[in-house]
């Protein structure tokens, strides 16, 4: 056991001392745990090699920013992104979007990195691709005729172990009029509840401009009746799994994103022309000068990046696998 897995292991038979604590309580330790957390540790997690995790459409390079950056200009206007910072939440080090191209048509860019806190202000663009889904969640299963939110205990073994709490912590509470009154048994439900939450902090903060999310995720109408199993997963080393308790703080944890309640509250804050659309309608619609500049200058060649763009709009690659929630904030 290296350092980094002895101080999380100490952390987590502190936090188990007193009983089971919630998934969400368990994701964010294990996920966000000074310097001993998958996403606070000082190596490599994307890209295409054996030894990262995943990838994302950031590790496709400079076709994604030129598509994202283009989508942004167009939808705000050229005289508004000419005033307006790009922020980016969640970049992974040295794999910044705008990093990526030669120049940009915003005045500033400034980067946020995974689990720092989130300020915007004045006319920005905030852009996220795969923050949502690295958030902690809650767990819940349906059994005996209810919900019961699902946890983990640190037995005397020293063994991690999935439970039934004895009670909704005040998270769920909140919310558990959306349950469903009928599942099947033992049905799973997996609740991104912290994106909500994230979301709903940075809608309060005074700024203007755009904010453009992309991720995947599910309808609330998908999530509590289509996925039994629900959607958690860890991912390490490309290769994905469903036991959240191995490996802690050595593999990536997520969940499927629940679209309703985010774009209920764009709608809710003032935003206009909220859009939920795929990554293809978006890309293809929303940068079609980038698109098309990308085809029409390597017609008749092989062209990495006109490959490249077919793999983030193609429907068999990221196309219909990854939306893309966005809306206006005027001032």
């Amino acid at each position: 056991m290296n350092g980094a897995d002895k101080t999380l292991w100490d952390q987590l038979q502190a936090s188990c001392a007193n009983g089971p604590i919630s998934y969400r309580d368990y994701i964010n330790l294990v996920l966000y745990a000074d310097n001993c957390g998958y996403y606070t540790r000082d190596r490599e997690r994307v890209g295409r090699n054996p030894d990262r995790d995943f990838y994302t459409a950031e590790s496709l390079g400079k076709v994604f920013a030129q598509l994202v950056t283009t989508a942004s200009h167009d939808l705000l206007g050229e005289t508004t992104a000419a005033q307006s910072t790009f922020i980016e939440i969640a970049a992974e080090p040295g794999a910044e979007l705008i990093s990526r191209i030669e120049s940009h048509p915003f005045a500033d860019s400034r980067v946020i990195r995974q689990g720092d806190p989130i300020c915007a202000d004045g006319p920005v663009v905030i852009f996220a691709n795969e923050w949502l889904d690295a958030l902690p969640f809650h767990r819940l299963i349906f059994h005996g005729g209810q919900w019961h939110e699902r946890g983990v205990c640190l037995n005397s073994d020293d063994t991690l172990e999935d439970v039934l709490l004895d009670h909704f912590t005040p998270e769920v509470a909140a919310i558990q009029e959306r349950l469903p009154t009928k599942a099947l048994e033992g049905y799973e439900l997996d609740l991104p509840l912290q994106a909500e939450a994230a979301i709903a902090n940075l809608l309060a903060q005074d700024w203007s401009g755009m904010l453009l999310l992309f991720d995947y995720g599910k309808t609330w109408q998908a999530l509590s009746t289509d996925c039994p199993a629900g959607t958690a997963r860890t991912y390490h080393q490309h290769t994905q799994a469903n036991d959240l308790l191995d490996l802690p703080g050595e593999k990536d944890i997520t969940c499927d994103v629940c679209w309703d309640p985010l774009a209920d509250l764009l709608t809710e804050k003032g935003l206009q022309s909220v859009t939920l659309e795929t990554q293809e309608s978006f890309l293809v619609q929303r940068a079609q000068r980038a698109a098309e500049s990308i085809v029409s200058d390597t017609a008749g060649t092989f062209s990495p990046d006109r490959q490249t763009l077919m793999e983030l709009i193609h429907p068999a690659h990221m196309g219909r696998r990854f939306q893309v929630l966005w809306g206006l904030r005027g001032r």
